[in-house]
């Protein structure tokens, strides 16, 4: 991603005045660059207020993704001044103070659409690839299926079962920017949990799947995704319970 800053044709008022935000947006694609645009500051504003006020007030051609609002659906997360988050739960004043800037991008290490808007599509086929899909052998016939939330399998899983896919932690991801072909944090939190649902019944095949040089060996262990995950989840923990997993396969060559 290249950075190239442009004037914004719509800043109306000076940057000087307190009471306006100073804001650079991406624009385009990954070729594209910074456009700046000018702001009022108001009480409580969040970074996706921010953007909102551009697209609607200033530049329509801006693009982004939102749905819930309320930090629900992570759908807006967006890297701001240089690091992932969710725009929604993120308020202008825990960012910047009256004197500084703020700079919003798309997220790292996914293909840029347009603007703010970034592919998803290789961040869930790395789930597919990790096997993230819940497989049983139960048909609707049969009682349903209860965990014991006190076994020891389901409490290891308690804070990663609440991954909602949002992509924070990929984008956060040194390994996924140094070699893209890296399952990456999320994929394989999604395989630690079905690893220890005892429902599951292509625990073999998952293994294998996460076993491989782009798999939770190739984690290392920065902890940048546990330091950036809005769900307060450790990925990091689970990959190493997978190392553990797929270390006790190996000593008994069933890999």
């Amino acid at each position: 991603m290249s950075i190239l800053t442009t004037t914004n044709t719509y800043t109306e008022m000076s940057s000087n005045n307190p009471s306006l935000i100073s804001v650079r947006i991406w624009r385009g694609t990954a070729a594209g660059g910074f456009q700046r645009y000018e702001v009022p500051r108001a009480a409580s504003q969040t970074i996706l207020d921010v953007v909102t006020y551009i697209q609607r007030s200033l530049d329509p051609t801006l693009s982004y993704r939102f749905a819930c609002r309320v930090g629900m659906c992570g759908s807006c997360a967006m890297r701001v001044n240089g690091q992932a988050r969710w725009t929604c739960r993120t308020h202008v004043s825990k960012v910047i103070d009256e004197s500084a800037e703020l700079e919003i991008a798309p997220l790292a290490n996914l293909p840029v659409i347009k603007d703010l808007v970034t592919d998803m599509t290789e961040f869930f086929d790395k789930w597919a690839r990790a096997k993230g899909q819940f497989k049983g052998d139960a048909t609707r016939q049969d009682d349903f299926a209860r965990v014991k939330p006190e076994s020891a399998q389901r409490r290891a899983v308690d804070a990663g079962i609440e991954c909602i896919g949002c992509g924070v932690c990929y984008s956060s991801c040194d390994v996924v920017a140094w070699r893209p072909d890296y399952l990456g944090p999320a994929a394989l939190n999604r395989a630690w949990t079905l690893a220890n649902d005892e429902r599951d019944t292509q625990q073999l095949e998952r293994l294998r799947a996460v076993a491989g040089d782009a798999g939770c060996h190739a984690c290392h262990s920065h902890f940048s995704c546990t330091e950036r995950c809005p769900k307060r989840i450790s990925p990091t923990a689970g990959i190493a319970g997978l190392k553990k997993k797929v270390g006790r396969l190996a000593a008994k060559g069933a890999l």
